[in-house]
């Protein structure tokens, strides 16, 4: 039996051959697999996290070149890294923590700047670090929400970050060309993260997705990597959000087609 965790070539398109794959956030989730597809595909991998045991295990599943444990949002630290590689890059694949959901009336400030730097100023420094250190068609790659679409108690910072970013990654897209930025909304994926953040509603919010959603199965890591690997391969793709769902956003709150 082969170990689902290892690295296997087999039957993937070598297309990235030569290439340089940068996943920030890269220990778990859909960093660690797009790391594992990358590789596949046969691309170099560097991984960051901030967790310094969990980057080593996850290095050593993808045979990553080169690891950094830091946290992103040290901005100084972030630049540094990127001045720190010894060779040009090609993609960037940045993941993130989840969004935060408050009322106005029970809202931190506090973890609401935090927020609000980490999405778009550290959008915003990553473009401006990573993109020097790439190649043109190179991508950068940022990962968003479809959730915030639909407004509702709790929703009003997530929806105005779920708003921006796209129209951030266009922009970007305009000002770092010939290297490309694209953003992929997605929408819940099941992912340690949605487990800590669900706790004991985990198995019942899976329920619901596959008695309700049109695919008739919950989205995973390995779904949101197939797609970030197209974006990557792709060189005409640039500036656009790609949504990643499983046809969510089709259903209305009682579960049946708008």
């Amino acid at each position: 039996m082969t170990n689902p965790t290892s690295v296997s070539h087999a039957g993937q398109p070598q297309d990235l051959v030569g290439q340089t794959v940068v996943v920030i956030g890269g220990s778990s989730g859909i960093g660690l697999e797009t790391a594992r597809l990358a590789r596949a595909h046969g691309a170099e991998v560097v991984l960051t996290a901030r967790n310094p045991h969990r980057l080593r295990e996850a290095a050593q599943q993808v045979d990553a070149r080169r690891t950094e444990a830091f946290d992103a949002t040290d901005l100084a630290r972030l630049e540094r890294f990127f001045d720190d590689l010894p060779e040009p890059i090609d993609h960037v694949m940045v993941t993130g923590g989840g969004p935060y959901y408050s009322s106005l009336k029970d809202m931190d400030f506090a973890l609401a700047t935090r927020d609000v730097e980490e999405r778009i100023v550290g959008t915003l420094a990553i473009a401006r670090y990573g993109a020097a250190r790439m190649r043109p068609p190179g991508t950068l790659l940022f990962m968003g929400g479809t959730g915030g679409r639909r407004g509702g108690m709790g929703f009003t910072l997530i929806s105005a970050m779920t708003a921006a970013l796209p129209a951030l990654v266009a922009n970007l897209a305009l000002e770092l060309a010939p290297i490309r930025a694209n953003l992929i909304a997605a929408g819940f994926v099941d992912t340690p993260l949605s487990a800590t953040l669900l706790g004991d509603q985990l198995e019942a919010r899976r329920s619901e997705l596959r008695a309700t959603l049109p695919i008739g199965r919950v989205v995973g890591p390995s779904d949101v990597a197939a797609l970030a690997i197209h974006l990557m391969t792709n060189t005409a793709l640039t500036g656009a959000t790609y949504d990643i769902d499983g046809g969510q956003q089709l259903l209305d709150n009682r579960g049946a087609t708008r």
